[in-house]
């Protein structure tokens, strides 16, 4: 017996201490399994079942569970041990409904040795790794992972550790690849590499980036608890898309970490998103592939924007948001993707290769035959990509004076294409890249490199007119209480007169100008009958008269307030530069178009400062977009047509330089009648010598001329003794809080001279814009008949400007334009009578001081002050 309890003790201090089970293990299996587990290989048996000292052993066993009891401290002799054997009804029954009493088939031979080797490996398997056969750990050393480095094993620390995975998981962790094995969210932060990219590529670290971005795009819900991702999926499939938009800022208010990694390596990033987006895409259509080979992830609303000119190298590599107009776009190619070469030796497909875009794929040898060529181009197997490049201009109203607007070459990949033309006003978010360029390099004379932008999501700031579920990108964005408001201000019955005395506040007088650039502004709606004849929405105005009335003040008001204007001046601008040019690709050496200031300012407003200083060819080119709204080109075999659809609002002087009253508008201005007929407005403003009103006019200029002094120090003391009783409300910053007075001081100012602040009147007249489309319901068709007919007869008797049918739809657009000013549905009465008011006032102030005051009798019924 002495001899049996000495070889058991050798045995267990032979073992592996990590194997041991701690004394308090809740799932240590039965002794007799774990001593035969544990026992070296190889024992004796008689060493292990000794079947002479069965009582010694029991009672040495028993001895060792009374000393695992004390060290832990449970005692389980207590006064009611005797209850655990007292009868329990609902444990001393078998369940009759876990019993299988049904009869089993003997198994085959065949299956019966099947079944015993699948035993046989599952016991191996659970078999202590520590004592594998010196066979096993020679064959799994030689064995290699899918980057060729051996594989290294790591053993439990516990034996236990063992019963608590399945065979599955045990299988997979008593081999494991420290390259495969995946992070969790938190320590992709802890960036263990010289940059983010080298970071991003590694196989454990890409493989955690996916699991994360898949289950962002499954598990992400909106506030009502909707998945957001799911439903832009299957719109997707409905609509058999390649594009799926993801929000940044979901992503950066969800998975923070990722959204840094895609900012700062938007390249590698996509490329991992848009295998996740395929993927999650095939959970809700399985044979998608068959469709779309890949799912194209574009990225919207990031954070910052930048303007071309702040582009500089620290945003080289990373995304970045930026804003301009299309000037010249080329032709769509096709650009390869992944390349196949054929050996024409052996006849094997080589690749496929992954085409960069910097230099040309080539190879070198053959994998099969090792010869080193001639190869040829699979076309059959090459896969392709479209490929378009666009030139992002500076839009006009953003570049400073005295400075050329800078222009950035983009490139559009896949379904980008043909996504924007030549005059529209984008927002592109992409990756800012640069490429060698060889001839660059040899200009300069040093090595320089020449940057562009390959485009990752492109937004029009204006929707598609053809089909108006597609929305545009708002220039302004307002919320639900800013609608509210409007609506509100709406409702005041004196609105359209706040709106006309809030237009240029800075500027005295002239309220028949600011009504004609309030209609303007607004603008009618545009219609178009059968698709065939289309009828222009916009109004032109034409400003004539004396210098120094403030003529090109109020055009530069004017751009500053409209959400898209362009402003030109009638010396320094020609045809081509307000039509369209042709010129030649540099780079593809194709003829390519260029849009001109109209095709610039299309869905916005034209500004033409000396009207009259153009050339009269120049002034020709313009006729076809002042009223059919387009530009038609037929140059170096370019035969198209372009957009032009904008309000022309044009400041001339007259002949001599002062307006003279006794002669007829055709005289005292060379423009001809086609080009007249064109306005739909005509502002004749006189410099007149009236003694009461040149001494309001000089105080209204030297008041706002006090008022708009920066140092203003009577109204900032007043600010700053207002401020100074409440020191809690103060800025712990002085230069913002001094940025804040200045900023009251000036809405103060503001509000005194301009009814509706300037803020929200631009945001008001865009509002307007695109909501709001006025119908002509229930119209008085028998008085603008009536005017029309007035009108008419007195051009032929004055010899005046004649009227056309241009005037008669003037009318109506005006009466709409009125209409938008109320944010209402449909023209009222009061519309329309305002809208006479204007043409026929715009009709008698171009007479001759002769003819004017009886064509004011005559005229004196539509002409009478209406209130809305």
């Amino acid at each position: 017996m002495s001899d049996n309890r000495r070889r058991r003790r050798e045995a267990e201090d032979d073992s592996d201490s990590e194997n041991d089970f701690p004394p308090s293990s809740p799932q240590q299996p039965d002794r007799g399994v774990y001593n035969t587990v544990s026992s070296p290989i190889g024992a004796p048996e008689d060493d292990m079942v000794n079947p002479e000292g069965d009582d010694n052993e029991i009672a040495e066993i028993q001895d060792i569970d009374d000393a695992e009891e004390q060290m832990n401290e449970v005692d389980l002799m207590g006064d009611d041990m005797y209850r655990d054997y007292g009868s329990d009804p609902t444990k001393d029954a078998y369940d009759t409904a876990q019993i299988d009493d049904r009869d089993q088939t003997e198994l085959s031979l065949g299956e019966r040795r099947r079944i015993d080797a699948q035993l046989q490996e599952r016991d191996r398997l659970l078999k202590n790794p520590a004592y594998m056969d010196e066979d096993e750990e020679d064959e799994n050393a030689n064995q290699l992972d899918e980057m060729g480095l051996p594989i290294q094993k790591r053993r439990r620390r516990r034996e236990y550790d063992t019963y608590e995975n399945s065979d599955d998981d045990l299988l997979d962790d008593m081999v494991v690849d420290p390259l495969t094995e995946e992070l969790s969210l938190e320590s992709l932060s802890n960036v263990k590499a010289a940059s983010y990219s080298e970071w991003i590529i590694q196989p454990n670290v890409a493989r955690t980036i996916a699991r994360e971005l898949k289950s962002f795009l499954l598990e992400y819900t909106d506030e009502t608890g909707r998945s957001v991702y799911g439903a832009r999926i299957r719109t997707l499939g409905e609509m058999n898309s390649e594009s799926l938009e993801v929000n940044y800022r979901h992503l950066a208010e969800s998975k923070a970490i990722l959204a840094l990694f895609l900012a700062k390596c938007p390249e590698e990033m996509l490329k991992i998103f848009d295998l996740v987006a395929m993927e999650a895409t095939e959970l809700h259509y399985p044979d998608y592939a068959r469709i779309h080979s890949e799912i194209h992830v574009r990225i919207s609303d990031f954070p910052t924007v930048f303007s071309l000119r702040e582009l500089r190298e620290s945003n080289l590599g990373s995304l970045i948001r930026v804003t301009g107009v299309v000037t010249r776009r080329t032709g769509v190619f096709p650009q390869l993707k992944y390349i196949k070469f054929n050996c024409l030796k052996c006849g094997t497909v080589l690749g496929p290769f992954f085409q960069d875009s910097n230099e040309e794929m080539k190879i070198s040898f053959c994998t099969n035959c090792k010869s080193k060529g001639p190869f040829s181009i699979n076309g059959e197997k090459t896969v392709y990509r479209n490929y378009q490049r666009i030139t992002l201009q500076e839009a006009p109203g953003t570049v400073l004076a005295g400075r050329l607007p800078r222009h950035r070459e983009v490139i559009l990949l896949a379904d980008l294409v043909d996504i924007a033309k030549p005059g529209e006003e984008v927002e592109v978010t992409g990756i800012y890249k640069n490429s060698y360029d060889g001839s660059l390099n040899a200009k300069n004379g040093f090595p320089v490199f020449a940057t562009i932008i390959e485009a990752n999501s492109v937004k029009r700031r204006e929707g598609n007119s053809s089909n108006p579920s597609e929305e545009g990108l708002d220039v302004f964005s307002w919320t639900e209480e800013e609608e509210r408001e409007f609506r509100k201000l709406s409702r005041d019955r004196g609105i359209i007169d706040k709106i006309i005395s809030s237009m240029a506040p800075s500027i005295y007088g002239h309220r028949d100008i600011k009504t004609a650039v309030a209609c303007s502004l607004f603008g009618g709606v545009p219609k178009n009958v059968n698709g065939k004849h289309a009828i222009r929405g916009d109004i032109n105005v034409l400003l004539l008269g004396d210098p120094g009335t403030a003529k090109s003040q109020i055009l530069k008001y004017i751009e500053k307030t409209a959400h898209r204007a362009v402003f030109a001046t009638g010396q320094g601008a020609s045809a081509v530069g307000l039509t369209a040019s042709v010129r030649k690709d540099p780079i593809t050496r194709e003829w390519t178009l260029e849009g001109g200031a109209l095709v610039l300012a299309d869905k916005g407003v034209c500004l033409i400062d000396e009207f009259d200083k153009m050339n009269d060819q120049d002034r020709t080119s313009i006729h076809e977009a002042m009223e059919q709204q387009s530009i038609s080109i037929s140059k170096a075999g370019i035969v198209t047509t372009l957009q032009a659809r904008c309000s022309i609002i044009a400041a001339a002087n007259p002949n001599g330089g002062r307006y003279n009253s006794t002669l007829p508008l055709s005289q005292n201005v060379g423009l001809t009648e086609p080009i007249l007929s064109r306005f739909d407005i005509l502002c004749v403003v006189r410099d007149l010598v009236d003694e009461e009103a040149d001494e309001r006019l000089a105080k209204f200029v030297v008041g706002s001329h006090i008022r708009s002094h920066p140092e203003n120090e009577e109204n900032l003391a007043g600010e700053k003794e207002g401020e100074n009783k409440d020191e809690d409300a103060m800025d712990e910053d002085g230069a913002m809080s001094a940025r804040q007075r200045r900023l009251k001081v000036q809405k103060k100012l503001e509000e005194e001279i301009s009814p509706i602040s300037q803020e929200t009147l631009m945001k008001y007249i865009h509002y307007a814009r695109t909501k709001i489309y006025p119908k002509l319901h229930q119209m008085d068709m028998d008085k603008v008949s009536r005017v029309y007919a007035d009108l008419r007869r007195e051009s032929i008797t004055t010899g005046s400007f004649p009227i056309t049918v241009r005037h008669l739809e003037s009318i109506l657009r005006i009466a709409e334009s009125f209409a938008k000013m109320r944010l209402s549905e449909f023209v009222s009465a009061w519309d329309l009578d305002r809208a006479i008011k204007v043409v026929v006032d715009s009709f008698v102030d171009a007479q001759k001081i002769s003819v004017r005051r009886q064509l004011r009798r005559s005229f004196a019924i539509y002409t009478m002050d209406h209130k809305n």
